[in-house]
């Protein structure tokens, strides 16, 4: 069965730092390494956003609110897409959601709460 299994989500302090993982379980090498992952997040009361996305070249793209603050990385061996996420603010509080865009696969999320 194929799934994206987000992981290391928490309740942070406003300023510290954390690494979400989300690894593609079932998912044949070629499809991980030839596309494009990502990750969106939704706050409660709100629409799912963009977070920021890599291609297979690894090439990065960051919504201006993750740009300075956020790094996404891949390990295609490991089948794993990471996204490190600096300085973290109360304003990065929801469930964070990984996505393989080949085919429009999504995981079930991880809720990563920071408090001020």
């Amino acid at each position: 069965q194929v799934r994206l299994v987000e992981s290391g989500g928490g309740l942070m302090q406003a300023g510290e730092s954390l690494t979400i993982f989300c690894v593609g379980t079932g998912v044949s090498g070629a499809i991980f390494r030839t596309s494009t992952m990502g990750w969106y997040r939704q706050a409660p009361g709100r629409q799912r956003e963009l977070v920021a996305t890599i291609t297979s070249s690894g090439d990065t793209n960051y919504a201006d609110s993750a740009k300075g603050r956020f790094t996404i990385s891949r390990d295609n061996g490991k089948r794993t897409v990471y996204l490190q996420m600096d300085s973290l603010r109360p304003e990065d509080t929801a469930v964070y959601y990984c996505n393989l865009a080949t085919y429009d696969w999504w995981g079930q999320g991880t809720q990563v709460t920071v408090s001020a």
